[in-house]
């Protein structure tokens, strides 16, 4: 299916410097013609599974909105009477509390407030539009009560008076509803759209069982059926709108010097409000019109619906202030202008994906943050409009549609639209789940720093006269210094502001469930660990006064070598904590200094991590000095003359030197290496290499003994040894040569030889041998690509990354440590896990790059816990050159492995990358599908603890491991490991000759870690009856599951393990034998001997 009527691509722009736009559909061409039309079918079935069915409560809901609207009707009316006396008197006789919002009005204020029936009552909203979705948590309809012009003055814009006699019509109303009603409709107060000037009336159903006494199923009824919000309103263009533009104000209460200062600020979000109040009827038209005219925009509203419903954004204010109805309006307004000369952005003929995508490319481009939006005829003076708040003017209803955002708010709106359309253009294959699937709002998982800070009591040179609310002051003020105060170092700064629930009709008023503001940060990683910003230069004394003022005694004064002095502030004592610790360091002095918190009043969240794993700036030196060391030692193999063959490269395959391992290659020439950093050789072609395989090993070991003499006899300071790791078969790379530098730098060489690959290739495909051969053929062959061919690509790779990311290393890092944590890393291959950071980082949609350690990790565990590796496979792009064709090649690839092997006994995971499409390369060996289930429980077990407890989960539970699961865990004795590993020239004998025999001699490098060395045993021997997990080579727990498939049995030749009678007698007489645990438990005690310290097993 192709996306229909393609609309013409046009530039639009404003006419006063608009945003520069193109119409979405060129972003349709640009996913191909598949990639478009899979977005439109998943789209398409999205909608109708998500659509509200408004055929099973149309009926219910219109009945109880006609019973509401006779109630109201025919309330009683009363003469005008003084707000004091009035309000006293009504509370008292129907214990009802007025909602008046704060400050509240005194008692001897000289208003008087009437009743009288309505004007007229209306739906608006989702309801009448039908634009609502299952998944809504406030499924409610909108019932519009337009309250009488004759019992209000044309000054009543003035002080609060319209919302006080508002807040009265309500609880008028109220008290007429409960009266009627109260047996079965719970009433309570809330806030429309957290806004603390509106308060409206929700009715909801009680609770009651249903006629078979099922209270359950009564309540899961009520949850289906919406809630009805009842909300007070003005007559269209009762107020002058010249007096309520932006630059006007609106409170004036006294004729005090401070309040006269107060009368000249502008009261924008109270003028915009009062202005709304009449509009509802008027935006109603508007949304109407839209449906008419394009059949699509009803489809659109509900795609941008799930889409800000995903990122956490609502109308609410707590929310960002921008949801569905701003959503529908902008799309709508655009539909009818806001183009360079005032022509229409969007056409009417597009599909819903067109629509959608076109309102998101608007958000992207038209620099809300930045710049006055104007959208209609007869655009008002724009600095009539100029406010703290984002500005997007509808002139025809003279209405600032995102009045209820904040800087901070638009600010991430935008951030995500871009990610959204970045998701769209950079993934033709998965752009659906980024965009309506996942949950993007967790703040684990987008942002670098979070900290909770506390909500001040004193309200002094806080709350301004603009009646946002305490808490919206502050937080502007707090947005504006942190920004100020972050600079370039944060791309992004975000408040979440506590939400207000609703309260009882006969209580005082809502209250905030939290005395805190949850900041995030995403933070640019290039820029974030800098020690010393840079001012303005001092000779401009009006900038510098300024940021001294700001600063305080923080800020001094930096000469460059040049002479120029500028204004500066030295975080350098922070900088061995990394970014975190700089920003930590930068928020909590400028916050004590500007809005006196201290220390007590902020909480930074992940000050876990350190005692997690050690992530510091300095870990970055000791892999330089890696790096460093390994190009002087490819420098002095180069320099040999007396080689048979020129070196023609020598490549690092370690994760020592592409900056990802675990433990840091930290080395002196008195520590050095245990574990020496691997390298590959590889020579000139020549044709002196015999063409026989077991003739290559010994050639091989040929050239590592005369590079190893060569070395020794060229500088002193290098010892070599000469070790084999293969001394079953010869026809595989049996040695590799230790070379050791006096300053601890230690390498393990091996040689590639390019003639191996062709006779292996050979070999596998010679059916005149026998078949086993060719298997074990075609096992040394892809040992032989994973050693000298995937390994040097994957390392240049990931060097590459690590370089361009810098948070990819220490994301890698952390990685790995949960791997080890959950003991799963002696299934996975370092180089997977790699692949599976890269891949967050590559295609980290719904959101951007990750910036730190901890959202890299974060994303990877989403990762890991949404993909289908039974069904899908994994395609790491990192040079981004595989077409969409060579993806599907990949994906029948896979389809075919499972035709052959549909229990995953060979092949489970599907890896493919760049280089290695065959998608075997990184998983050949493992893991099995056991393995492979059990982490992704474990990764969705963490996203599911992220999403739950949020910033409350206490981060090294998630490196927790789960040992109740396992049957049997055998404790290594950590004594044992560490003599083994320890330096052995510290380590004296009985024997005096020998002591002197050893003299300054250490230890030669080991093979591989004990630990590692028990594990292999084990599985080669037990494999069948026992799965085996193991963490980290230090780790002192190898864990066991015992293999439930191994059921019991009558006796046969062939054995998979020791048996033992289990005293049943089978179907055919013959005598059953089961696992016999305790022999085999007792032999792995033999096998392990001092290293295992005691055996532990399940009971049961």
């Amino acid at each position: 299916m192709e996306e229909i009527n393609a609309a013409k691509r046009r530039k639009l722009d404003h006419a006063d410097d608009g945003p520069a736009f193109e119409a979405a559909s060129s972003s349709a061409s640009a996913m191909g013609a598949s990639g478009a039309s899979a977005f439109i079918l998943e789209t398409e079935e999205l909608l109708k599974e998500v659509k509200f069915d408004y055929s099973k409560t149309s009926a219910g809901v219109e009945d109880i909105l006609r019973q509401l609207k006779d109630i109201i009707e025919a309330a009683e009316p009363h003469e005008p009477l003084p707000i004091g006396e009035t309000t006293a008197k009504f509370e008292k006789s129907n214990r009802i509390t007025i909602p008046y919002p704060d400050p509240k009005p005194a008692k001897d204020s000289p208003y008087k407030l009437s009743f009288e029936p309505p004007a007229q009552i209306n739906v608006v909203g989702s309801w009448i539009l039908k634009t609502n979705v299952k998944s809504q948590q406030d499924l409610a309809v909108d019932m519009i009560v337009d309250m009488p012009a004759s019992i209000f003055q044309e000054k009543d814009y003035l002080n609060m008076r319209y919302f006080y006699k508002r807040s009265y019509y309500l609880a008028y109303i109220t008290s007429a509803l409960r009266q009627a009603l109260g047996a079965s409709t719970e009433f309570v107060f809330d806030h429309l759209h957290g806004n603390q000037l509106l308060p409206i009336l929700v009715a909801r159903p009680k609770d009651t069982p249903d006629k078979n006494g099922d209270s359950n199923n009564a309540n899961a009824q009520r949850k289906s059926k919406p809630a009805i919000r009842i909300i007070p309103c003005i007559p269209e263009n009762y107020f002058p709108t010249g007096r309520l533009s932006a630059v006007s104000n609106a409170i004036r209460q006294s004729k005090s010097e401070k309040d006269t200062e107060d009368s000249k600020v502008p009261t924008p979000f109270y003028n915009t409000t009062l202005k709304a109040e009449s509009q509802y009827s008027s935006y109603l038209k508007l949304l109407y019109k839209a449906a008419n005219s394009c059949a699509a925009f009803r489809d659109a509203c509900v795609l941008g619906r799930i889409w800000l419903q995903q990122r956490g954004f609502s109308s609410k204010i707590c929310d960002g202030g921008f949801g569905h109805f701003e959503w529908a309006v902008l799309m709508a307004l655009l539909l009818q202008g806001g183009g360079r000369k005032g022509e229409a952005v969007l056409s009417p003929s597009l599909h819903s994906t067109q629509l959608f995508k076109a309102t998101l490319q608007y958000l992207v481009t038209a620099n809300l943050q930045k710049k006055i939006v104007i959208i209609g005829k007869d655009a008002p003076n724009q600095e009539t409009l100029r406010q703290s708040m984002p500005v997007l003017h509808d002139s025809a209803r003279g209405i600032n549609v995102l009045y209820k955002m904040t800087p901070w708010s638009i600010a991430l709106l935008t951030e995500q639209a871009r990610w959204s359309l970045s998701a769209i253009n950079d993934s033709p294959l998965d752009q659906f789940d980024p965009l309506f699937i996942i949950k993007a709002d967790q703040p684990l998982q987008m942002f670098d720093v979070l900290l909770s800070v506390h909500i001040p009591a004193s309200r002094e040179g806080i709350e301004s006269v603009d009646r946002r609310g305490f808490i919206s002051d502050f937080s502007a003020k707090l947005y504006q210094t942190l920004k100020r105060a972050l600079g370039e170092r944060a791309q992004l700064v975000h408040i979440n502001l506590p939400d207000r629930a609703a309260w009882p009709i006969s209580s005082t008023g809502s209250k905030s469930e939290r005395r805190t503001l949850l900041v995030g940060v995403v933070i640019d990683p290039l820029k974030a660990s800098q020690g010393r910003d840079y001012g303005p230069p001092y000779e401009q004394k009006k900038e510098s006064a300024k940021f001294r003022e700001f600063w305080g005694d923080k800020a001094d004064l930096w000469q460059f070598p040049d002479g120029n002095i500028v204004e500066s502030l030295d975080w350098t004592e922070f900088s061995y904590l990394g970014f975190s610790g700089i920003c930590e360091g930068i928020i909590r002095y400028i916050l004590k200094f500007r809005l006196q918190l201290g220390d007590g009043d902020l909480e930074f969240y992940w000050k876990e991590i350190p005692k997690i794993m050690s992530l510091t700036p300095s870990d970055k030196v000791a892999f330089d000095g890696a790096r460093q060391a390994f190009e002087i030692f490819e420098r002095d193999v180069r320099d040999l003359e007396d080689l048979p063959l020129h070196v023609k490269q020598i490549a690092p395959i370690c994760s020592d030197l592409r900056r990802t391992s675990l433990n840091i290659p930290e080395f002196n020439f008195r520590k050095p290496l245990l574990q020496p950093m691997e390298v590959v050789v590889s020579f000139e072609v020549s044709g002196k290499w015999p063409e026989n395989l077991a003739a290559i090993q010994r050639a091989k070991i040929a050239f590592l003994l005369k590079i190893g003499s060569s070395l020794e006899e060229v500088k002193e300071e290098i010892k070599t040894h000469i070790g084999l790791e293969n001394a079953t078969r010869d026809d595989e790379n049996l040695a590799f040569l230790d070379v050791i530098y006096e300053n601890g730098a230690s390498f393990r060489l091996r040689v590639h030889s390019d003639l191996e690959e062709s006779l292996l290739d050979r070999q596998t495909k010679d059916k005149t041998v026998e078949r086993h051969i060719r298997t074990e053929a075609a096992d040394l062959l892809s040992s032989y690509k994973r050693m000298y061919t995937n390994l040097p690509l994957h390392n240049q790779t990931i060097s590459t990354f690590c370089t361009r990311f810098p948070a990819l290393s220490p994301s890698i890092r952390l990685t790995k440590h949960w791997f080890d944590s959950h003991k799963l890393s002696c299934h996975f291959s370092e180089e997977l896990i790699e692949l599976f950071v890269l891949q967050a980082f590559l295609i980290p949609y719904p959101w951007d790059t990750p910036c730190s350690a901890m959202t890299g990790f974060m994303r990877t565990l989403q990762l890991l816990s949404r993909w289908d590796w039974r069904d899908e496979p994994l395609v790491v792009d990192s040079a981004d050159s595989l077409s969409t064709s060579q993806r599907l090649e990949i994906g029948t690839r896979l389809r075919a492995w499972r035709k052959i092997d549909p229990n995953m006994n060979r092949t489970v995971m599907f890896v493919a990358t760049s280089h290695d499409v065959s998608g075997i390369a990184y998983t050949a060996h493992g893991p099995s599908k056991v393995v492979a289930t059990r982490m992704t429980s474990l990764a969705r077990s963490a996203c599911k603890a992220v999403k739950d407890k949020g910033v409350d989960l206490n981060i090294r539970s998630l490196f927790q491991p789960a040992l109740r699961d396992y049957d049997v865990l055998l404790h290594l004795s950590p004594k044992v490991l560490k003599s083994v590993t320890r330096d052995d020239a510290t380590r004296r004998s009985q024997y005096a000759n020998l002591n002197e025999q050893h003299v300054g001699k250490a230890a030669l490098p080991l093979v591989e870690p004990p630990a590692r060395t028990l594990l292999k045993r084990l599985n080669a021997t037990y494999s069948s009856p026992l799965l085996f997990f193991h963490g980290a080579p230090d780790d002192n727990i190898i864990a066991g599951l015992w293999n439930p498939l191994i059921h019991k049995r009558t006796f046969t030749v062939h054995m998979p393990c020791s048996l033992r009678s289990s005293g049943e007698k089978g179907s055919s007489e013959g005598e059953l034998f089961e696992v016999n645990r305790n022999a085999i438990l007792a032999e792995i005690a033999r096998i392990g001997g001092d290293v295992i310290e005691r055996i532990e097993v399940k009971e049961g």
